[in-house]
């Protein structure tokens, strides 16, 4: 499962971003479609805010929208190459602020300055000890109506099916995955469950308000969008937790649509 040194490596050097990260959203027919169709409706109560921490952006695929709805933005990554990438796609976003991290900490970001925290499709690869450190640290970084949403993996859920899936021989179990016998796990981090970010919250003082488990490009839900809000009271709340199966099919729905709903993006 990924190590904080695989992340780096892989993000830093071997990986191709010759599109920018762009080809994660193919499923939705391009990112702007993702973001509209999928991302934007389940964190619409949040926007518009005054400060925004987006964790791990990539090349800069969500960061391109996020910039639109604040007033300041911070952005961290444990790859330099990926800061630098957003720093010269947004150099005239005199509002985003660069930082690179090791992969837990934020001690470069202010106490109680941030609104909505964010981040989409890249905590997924980071095992439980990295998330649990975040969400530690978020209950002094978040204002005190502040909250967030953050994509992570599902997969402990099932480490008893993907250690067996393991045991078949890669040629084999390619060829299964194509046909959709066996499901891949995708890079996800296996220490973390959905349940075990609900604990982190807690330790946190957080109130983890609502949790959707996702089918990601296979049939088990091994990803979950979490949604938590700074805690202001002394009775936690008891999150909704919702199954949902038909996240790719939203995805079609949503492809099928996108080359007469979305434009080319002038940044």
């Amino acid at each position: 499962m990924p190590r904080l040194e695989q992340n780096i490596q892989v993000w830093n050097s071997s990986y191709d971003w010759a599109n920018n990260g762009e080809e994660w959203s193919e499923a939705w027919g391009n990112s702007e479609a993702q973001w509209f169709g999928s991302i934007y409706p389940r964190i619409h109560s949040f926007l518009p805010c005054e400060t925004i921490l987006e964790i791990a952006p990539g090349f800069g695929r969500w960061t391109n929208f996020l910039r639109r709805y604040c007033k300041r933005l911070l952005i961290v990554d444990l790859s330099d190459r990926c800061i630098d990438a957003c720093r010269q796609r947004f150099h005239n976003d005199s509002h985003i602020e660069y930082f690179v991290n090791d992969g837990k900490s934020l001690g470069m970001i202010p106490q109680h300055s941030i609104d909505f925290v964010f981040s989409f499709d890249s905590l997924v690869h980071v095992e439980s000890d990295s998330i649990e450190s975040y969400v530690l640290q978020l209950k002094e970084k978040l204002k005190p109506n502040g909250g967030g949403f953050i994509h992570h993996s599902n997969l402990g859920m099932f480490e008893a099916y993907f250690h067996r899936v393991e045991l078949i021989p890669a040629p084999i179990r390619s060829q299964l995955g194509r046909v959709g016998l066996v499901d891949d796990s995708r890079w996800r981090a296996m220490s973390l469950t959905a349940e075990k970010f609900r604990k982190f919250c807690d330790s946190a003082q957080i109130d983890c308000v609502s949790q959707e488990l996702i089918n990601w490009r296979c049939s088990r839900l091994i990803d979950c969008f979490s949604t938590f809000a700074n805690r202001s009271s002394l009775e936690p709340v008891t999150p909704q937790v919702v199954r949902n199966y038909d996240f790719m099919k939203e995805a079609e729905l949503i492809r099928n649509l996108a080359s007469i709903y979305t434009v080319a993006d002038a940044e």
